[in-house]
Formats: C-alpha cells, sequence, structure tokens
C-alpha cells in the first residue's frame, strides 16, 4: 500500500483527490493547519478512512517532524493562500504560504528521503497578462498578482530542486477548476450559488465583478487525476492542464441563470467594487503534452460543468429550507 500525505486536504483539490487516492487504494495522511476552527466540512465524508495530521508550511520543523512519522511515497503540496484577491490586502502572508512554503517542504524531503515523489500546484495566473494564447508549458510568465508571482517562485524551485537534487518533482500549471466543493468566495461558486438564492426567492440581486474576464474552466475531480497521473511516470515534468476552451464571466451567468429560466440581466449587477486591481483578461491552455504523456483529457463540458454546480448548490438550499421549516414547526 502506498501512502500520500497531502497538504491543503481541508481544499476542494485536496479533498477530491483524497477521493480519488483512496480509491487506488493508498494510505492517505491529510496535513491541516492548527486553527480555532479547522474546517472538515469536504472530507467528514471520508474523515474515517484518511489520517489528519498537524502541521504548517511556515513550520519547517513540523514538515520534517511529518515525513519522518509517515514516510510517505508521494507529497501532493496543494495548501497555499489560493484567493487572488486577498493576495492584494495580504501580498506577505500570501508568499510566505505559496512561494517559500514550497521551498519548505521540498527542503524538508531532500532532508527526510530525496525518494519521495512531489506534486507542485502550479497555477495559470502565472501567465497573468498573457504572451501567447493558448498557454503551454513554455509560454513565459508574467503573474498580475502576488498570489500569481508567489507561484511562479513556487514552480521555479520546484524545478530548481528536481535538477539540484535529482528529486522527483512535478508542476502541474493547472487552469480555473470548479465544482460544488468550490469556496463560496471564487466567483464561479458565486454565481451558482447566488442563482439558487434568487431562484428559491432568498434573494434579489448578484453583485459581481469584471464580466469580460474569460477563463478556461473544468472540472476539478478530472483535475486530481491529472495530478496523480503526473507521479506515476518514469520522469519527472511540468504540464499544463487545461480544457483548451475559454468562456467569459458572463456566459457563466447565462448558462448558470439560463439553465433555472431566469434572465440575468434582471439580477446581476456589475460592481466595481469586485474590480482586481491588476486584471488578467484571457487564460486559455493548451494541454496537448498531457495528452500525449499522460493520457489526460477532460471528462466534464462548461455546460454540464455550470449544470452540476447550479443543482448543488438549488439542493442544498432546498434542504436548509425544509430543515428550518421543520425546527419551526417542532417550536
Amino acid at each position: 500500500m502506498k501512502t500520500a500525505l497531502i497538504t491543503g486536504v481541508t481544499g476542494q483539490d485536496g479533498s477530491y483527490l483524497a477521493d480519488f487516492l483512496l480509491e487506488k487504494g493508498y494510505r492517505v495522511v491529510g496535513m491541516v493547519r492548527r486553527t480555532s476552527t479547522i474546517n472538515f466540512d469536504r472530507i467528514k465524508h471520508i474523515q474515517d478512512r484518511i489520517e489528519i495530521v498537524q502541521g504548517d508550511l511556515l513550520d519547517q520543523v513540523s514538515l520534517i517532524r511529518i515525513l519522518q512519522e509517515y514516510r510517505p511515497d508521494e507529497v501532493y503540496n496543494l495548501a497555499a493562500q489560493s484567493f487572488v484577491p486577498t493576495s492584494f490586502s495580504q501580498p506577505v502572508l500570501t508568499g510566505e504560504f505559496t512561494a517559500l512554503g514550497v521551498t519548505r517542504l521540498l527542503d524538508a524531503i531532500r532532508i527526510v528521503d530525496p525518494a519521495i515523489r512531489f506534486y507542485q500546484a502550479s497555477s495559470s495566473e502565472m501567465f497573468g497578462k498573457v504572451r501567447e494564447v493558448p498557454q503551454n508549458e513554455s509560454t513565459p510568465f508574467y503573474p498580475r498578482s502576488p498570489y500569481g508571482v508567489a507561484k511562479v517562485y513556487g514552480h521555479w524551485i520546484t524545478v530548481n530542486y528536481r535538477e539540484s537534487y535529482h528529486i522527483f518533482a512535478c508542476s502541474g500549471i493547472l487552469f480555473n477548476h470548479e465544482s460544488p466543493r468550490r469556496g463560496l468566495e471564487f466567483v464561479t461558486h458565486k454565481i451558482t450559488n447566488g442563482v439558487a438564492r434568487i431562484k428559491l426567492g432568498l434573494d434579489q440581486e448578484l453583485r459581481l465583478g469584471n464580466l469580460e474576464a474569460r477563463r478556461d474552466w473544468g472540472y476539478a475531480p478530472d483535475y486530481v487525476r491529472a495530478m496523480w497521473l503526473m507521479l506515476q511516470q518514469d520522469t519527472p515534468d511540468d504540464y499544463v492542464i487545461a480544457t483548451g476552451e475559454t468562456h467569459s464571466v458572463r456566459e457563466f451567468v447565462e448558462e448558470a441563470f439560463g439553465y433555472v429560466g431566469l434572465d440575468w440581466r434582471e439580477y446581476v449587477v456589475e460592481d466595481p467594487r469586485f474590480y482586481r486591481p491588476a486584471e488578467v483578461d484571457l487564460l486559455v491552455g493548451d494541454a496537448s503534452k498531457a495528452r500525449q504523456v499522460l493520457g489526460w483529457e477532460p471528462s466534464v463540458s462548461f455546460q454540464e460543468l455550470v449544470r452540476l454546480m447550479v443543482d448543488a448548490d438549488l439542493e442544498a438550499w432546498r434542504r436548509r429550507l425544509r430543515q428550518e421549516a421543520a425546527l419551526n414547526e417542532s417550536h
């Protein structure tokens, strides 16, 4: 039985990766930060099947201790300060987690066991103000946020440790990937949650930022499969993971509202408060290398993705309303 350590196991990608690895027969160790309130919602269905350990990307000693105790075959570094707007208000902390945290973990692997296979969650935000369309593994980076800058550091330090210490270290340059487990602060889930609330009469409007920003949106479970595939190869390398399609925030809004029979123009307000200081206008990935080398393909279309997220939010709000009604009746 292989052992995998996942940092950021309580996040969207960490929870889906844990699901995937359990199905593959792995022993899964999930690292969480010590806080007064740890949110286990995304992994509560598998919490009794994975081992939770406390550690911190800001504290290298804790990382060394975890590697010595659990001796993982594979480490997936998914932990980061990953919300782009927050990186503008907390740029130094974003750098500590998202950039230097990668170095601490790689160096812990170098010290404890350089044979451990390492996956780094790189990001399409590294491309930022894109130099070419579509973007592939050799496209120059031009990040437009402290988060993107930190991810560039994390990406190149992974390459550096691979070349300097011969660690099997891979970076997955993942384009946007969504699911019902996406945080509500992200625009996709903000939209589908807003659509569900408006459809059920709980809200009258939805305030959004730049509707013209274009992204390459895929389905998160497809993308964690790609992470695993990278670590099963004979040689380590970096891969762009993307659908190759681009859609605007406006198209996402149209699809979500149209799916429940509503005209989005009656409810959506474009609010400058939600604009970024420096916007990334167009991201679309070329995943041909991943297709050829890993045999990876996305399985869920843009329309299917939007609809399954809307369905999940409608069901969640209906369930909550039923529970509230039952509670009121009991009183």
